[in-house]
């Protein structure tokens, strides 16, 4: 019995963090990860990855309403990569050097850095139930009406707001990127995270709010609130499985539909000794109690997912 819950918490674990790259991702009906996913290597598949030296210019969407709040929080989160933070302590910065790390064929890295270039507004232009090849068609026609520019080497960022159905989120999936023909020759990379403060927090905002089957306990205080943190976990995840596996052919682990990427096959895994049900140690704010295991610009505390290193072959945390 013991064994069988076991099994059963990870498999609702690796669902968290699990974010499908691609229209082809995880459901009820498809293969699940194993038990032993983090045990064998991401596999580089020949294909071109991120690597712009100039680093990956982020266009963002705000699908919906996001108060003043979150949206600072998310657009800090962005500043971190450059902000030199404090003296001492884990850095945002220092989390994505184990992705640049990923080479392609000719040796060249993932971009070591992440900026946010322009964002712009939406609200519910196409309503509040969408398809993701709506959210697909969204960012071809913002780049076709020149509110965007075409950056081969970009990622175009829908994130929407949490009263925002969206297919397939929250159902075994927290958001997902893939990539779009745009013009003759040109593919770009788009990705959709959304807020699951009200639909699914215990799916996609974990280890800050408690998943609605799984055992009792208490879910650790989130710096920057529950949902937006939960975001930033999952806008975190698909930034480095972006840039390592823009077009499917990358570096991924199991089937390229749906595969595990850099950090989806380190599911559950923010500090050292993590476990299923257990994030690893964390620091934790002395006055707020907020736990988290980077500092990011503005004063901004942050938790950033395990991202599997290939030089260790293992999943490595911030430290």
């Amino acid at each position: 019995m013991a064994s069988m819950f076991l099994r059963s918490l990870l498999l609702t674990l690796i669902c968290f963090l699990a974010l499908v790259p691609w229209s082809h991702g995880l459901s009820q009906g498809q293969k699940q990860p194993s038990l032993d996913a983090a045990s064998t290597t991401v596999q580089y598949h020949g294909g071109p990855l991120l690597t712009e030296p100039n680093g990956i210019n982020v266009y963002l969407i705000w699908y919906g309403g996001f108060s003043p709040k979150d949206r600072n929080s998310i657009t800090d989160f962005f500043a971190s990569f450059a902000s030199p933070g404090p003296r001492q302590g884990p850095l945002v910065s220092s989390w994505w050097r184990t992705i640049s790390a990923y080479k392609d064929k000719t040796g060249k890295p993932v971009s070591n850095t992440v900026r946010l270039l322009k964002q712009v507004g939406d609200a519910y232009s196409s309503g509040k139930t969408l398809k993701r090849a709506q959210i697909a068609n969204f960012v071809k026609s913002k780049i076709d009406s020149k509110v965007f520019p075409l950056d081969t080497n970009g990622i175009y960022l829908v994130l929407t707001a949490k009263d925002v159905i969206v297919e397939r989120f929250c159902m075994g999936s927290c958001g997902f990127h893939d990539s779009i023909s745009v013009g003759v020759i040109s593919r770009v990379v788009f990705a959709h995270v959304g807020d699951p403060t009200v639909q699914c927090p215990g799916l996609c905002a974990w280890p800050y709010a408690l998943p609605a089957y799984g055992p009792p306990g208490q879910a650790l205080v989130a710096p920057n609130g529950i949902g937006t943190d939960g975001m930033i976990i999952n806008i975190a995840t698909l930034l480095a499985g972006a840039a390592s596996n823009p077009f499917k052919t990358g570096y991924f682990q199991g089937d390229a539909l749906a595969p595990l990427e850099a950090v989806t096959a380190c599911p559950g895994i923010f500090g050292s000794g993590a476990y299923p049900g257990y994030p690893g140690a964390l620091l934790v704010d002395k006055m707020s109690k907020a736990s988290y295991n980077a500092y990011g610009g503005n004063g901004r505390k942050f938790l950033l997912p395990a991202i599997w290193d290939l030089i260790s072959s293992n999943c490595k945390v911030i430290s």
